[in-house]
């Protein structure tokens, strides 16, 4: 392989002038610039980035963050990130936080000290003065934890309580929420948005609330729980899809009929929620939108450019499909 030796030699400029080509820092004459590319050309000489980075103290790469990369929403998410940092030159690094505050200390310090260029945080973890120390730009995903921070979120608390008045609509007459973990502010938005709806109702009662943790098997523990206190509930709001398809498969288990005896209505619109039978009804996030819209201004940040809106709240959509009736994809 070439080196930056053998481009300043065939360049016949000194290894500094070459540098100051490849960071673009510093004049450089431009009939020299011309010799050093075409020497570059010729060798097919690649720069070490690392070595770049020291200089620039810039990696050309960012970070993104999510609590777990089991959940399809993040992978979605990735994938339109990916696509934006890519387009401009960006590399991007996942990582996986296990929604565990030690565990995202310990990638952020780790990629500090590698010049990342910038953070998207799909977490919940850390607090607006630990991001503010960060020192490098941050962009919140999915997540709300400060007006000082660029964020870009779905409108969750209406979005629930379309999933709410549509399985009210369906006829549905005791409806349960399961809920994500608590102080999550998208988790605590999405229930206040079913306790607009049924929270005065004569039937509600605080315990048709429970926590499944945005986890599949959680949801469905607490789904049998809940069936075993409350056998009249015909109605399931669940916070994000993944629970929604743990109470799906806790009430098949138990006989339950569904959608006829039992209407379900998740949250996030995955792709595998049209894989499961019958088909998850949702409440779809626009989840590529919401990728490139935070990698686009995580960039701006980065190259120090002017943000034309710092805080996002898209709107969502309900997909109805087999776990409501009145679907075409109903069984």
């Amino acid at each position: 392989m070439a080196t930056i030796k053998d481009v300043s030699r065939l360049a016949g400029v000194s290894v500094a002038t070459v540098s100051r080509v490849l960071n673009q820092n510093g004049y450089v004459h431009e009939d020299t610039e011309k010799k050093v590319l075409n020497a570059i050309r010729e060798l097919n000489y690649i720069p070490n980035d690392v070595a770049r980075s020291l200089t620039k103290k810039s990696a050309k790469m960012l970070a993104l963050i999510v609590p777990d990369i089991t959940n399809p929403f993040f992978n979605e998410l990735a994938r339109a990130v990916e696509k934006v940092t890519q387009l401009y030159g960006y590399a991007t690094i996942l990582c996986n936080s296990d929604d565990t505050p030690a565990n995202e200390k310990q990638y952020i310090h780790a990629l500090k000290q590698k010049y990342i260029d910038g953070f998207i945080l799909a977490t919940n973890t850390l607090s607006p003065e630990e991001i503010q120390q960060l020192d490098v730009p941050v962009v919140m995903l999915d997540r709300t934890i400060s007006s000082t921070i660029p964020t870009v979120a779905s409108d969750n608390r209406e979005g629930a309580r379309m999933a709410v008045q549509f399985l009210l609509n369906q006829g549905c007459r005791t409806i349960a929420h399961i809920r994500g973990p608590l102080e999550l502010s998208i988790a605590d938005e999405r229930c206040q948005g079913y306790l607009d709806e049924v929270g005065q109702a004569d039937w509600f009662q605080p315990d048709l609330i429970v926590n499944g943790d945005f986890n599949l098997h959680h949801a469905a523990d607490a789904i049998h729980e809940l069936l075993d206190r409350h056998p009249d509930i015909d109605g399931i709001f669940a916070g994000n899809d993944i629970m929604a398809m743990g109470a799906l498969r806790a009430v098949q288990k138990r006989g339950v009929a569904v959608p006829d005896a039992m209407q379900i209505v998740g949250y996030d619109g995955i792709t595998l929620g049209g894989m499961v039978y019958p088909e998850l009804t949702t409440v779809a996030q626009p989840i590529y939108e919401m990728g490139l819209l935070a990698a686009r201004m995580l960039i701006k940040l980065i190259e120090k450019k002017p943000l034309d809106v710092m805080h996002y709240k898209l709107d969502v959509e309900l997909v109805q499909r087999g776990t409501t009736r009145g679907s075409a994809n109903q069984p």
